[in-house]
């Protein structure tokens, strides 16, 4: 018999709330269990996860295989990492299990914030340096058209050797 990890659903209407359990795999996910592993509600803020961490050890020791969603659920609550620590013989008796997920939650949030404030950051000096090279290249055809009004002055003025006996001659 295949047994699985999952969620059971209860509540109303609406107003979900879960169970989670040991069940053959081959029922219905509301049908008949093997044994109660805990709760989940999503309802509450912070949602709320309670697990009976020794009734799941066992069961994943049997060859007990999780869903997704109760995967995900264990991660975040920080059971699974617990759960592979004491399988590898690493002291776990400081470890908590936390009950609610919004501290995960609430860093993921932290994180996204941080890398859209790191990529508006970098979008800005890369503005600042388009500016710069723009304003950089701007000044080189101004000095270059500069030089060539001089150069074109220059050529246009009669040279100062040559206009000096030409004002003594018309005196």
């Amino acid at each position: 018999m295949a047994v699985h990890i999952r969620l059971r659903r209860m509540g109303k209407k609406k107003r979900p709330f879960y169970r989670i359990v040991a069940a053959d795999s081959r029922r219905a996910r509301d049908g008949r269990f093997l044994e109660v592993l805990g709760t989940y509600n999503p309802i509450e803020r912070p949602a709320t996860v309670v697990v009976a961490e020794e009734k799941i050890t066992k069961w994943l020791d049997d060859g007990a295989v999780l869903s997704d969603t109760v995967d995900s659920l264990l991660r975040q609550i920080g059971y699974i990492e617990k759960y592979n620590k004491a399988k590898s013989g690493a002291d776990v008796s400081e470890m908590v299990v936390k009950a609610t997920i919004s501290e995960r939650k609430k860093k993921t949030r932290q994180m996204k914030k941080a890398a859209l404030a790191e990529a508006e950051t970098k979008k800005a000096a890369e503005a600042a340096k388009a500016a710069e090279a723009k304003a950089a290249e701007e000044a080189k055809v101004k000095a270059a058209k500069e030089a060539e009004e001089a150069a074109a002055k220059a050529a246009e003025e009669p040279k100062a050797d040559e206009a000096a006996p030409e004002e003594e001659k018309s005196e």
